[in-house]
């Protein structure tokens, strides 16, 4: 009864379990999550993370395999990390981006007077181009916000999208 899911550690990766605090240090820095959830419990056993559950139901065995995936990305982000690769598209009014403490200022977005700003998330790192923006850092879930956060403060409303497609968009992944 239940499921078993193991995550292999790679060598040159360390993992701790302080309660159900898991923390995953690697060569490009350390993550540290709270994996706590009803009927789940997560141990280390053998250099691999082992997340079980002794439920059938259907929603625990899925929150199983979200800690599971969690516990992948935290192991990827601190060896690899994670990139977003964004294009900047405008047709007439030339954009101009700002980086400031925690948030990229957009200018001249559609010819508007008023700055738009997307909120850039703690530990992450924008770098900005000419036409592209680079959003990367070691927690996929906080760099994919900050990409989600960029691309929703360049939205458009109360115009046709297929004529107007102006803004900055995720373009890769890596």
């Amino acid at each position: 009864m239940g499921i078993t899911r193991t995550v292999e550690v790679p060598d040159g990766v360390n993992v701790t379990l302080e309660g159900t605090m898991l923390k995953v240090s690697g060569p490009k820095g350390t993550l540290e999550r709270d994996m706590r959830f009803p009927q789940i419990t997560i141990g280390i056993e053998d250099g691999a993370v082992v997340v079980a559950t002794d439920s059938n139901k259907k929603r625990i065995l899925a929150m199983s395999g979200t800690l599971a995936a969690h516990t992948r990305n935290m192991i990827k982000g601190v060896q690899e990390g994670f990139e977003y690769r964004m294009k900047v598209v405008y047709s007439h009014f030339p954009i101009q981006m700002k980086l400031q403490a925690g948030r990229l200022e957009i200018n001249n977005f559609l010819g508007e007077k008023q700055p738009r700003i997307a909120k850039v998330v703690e530990g992450v790192t924008v770098t900005v181009g000419n036409d592209e923006v680079t959003v990367s850092g070691l927690d996929k879930e906080k760099v994919g916000n900050t990409a989600a956060n960029i691309e929703h403060a360049t939205r458009i409303t109360k115009r046709d999208p297929r004529v107007f497609q102006d803004g900055i968009y995720i373009v890769e992944k890596a």
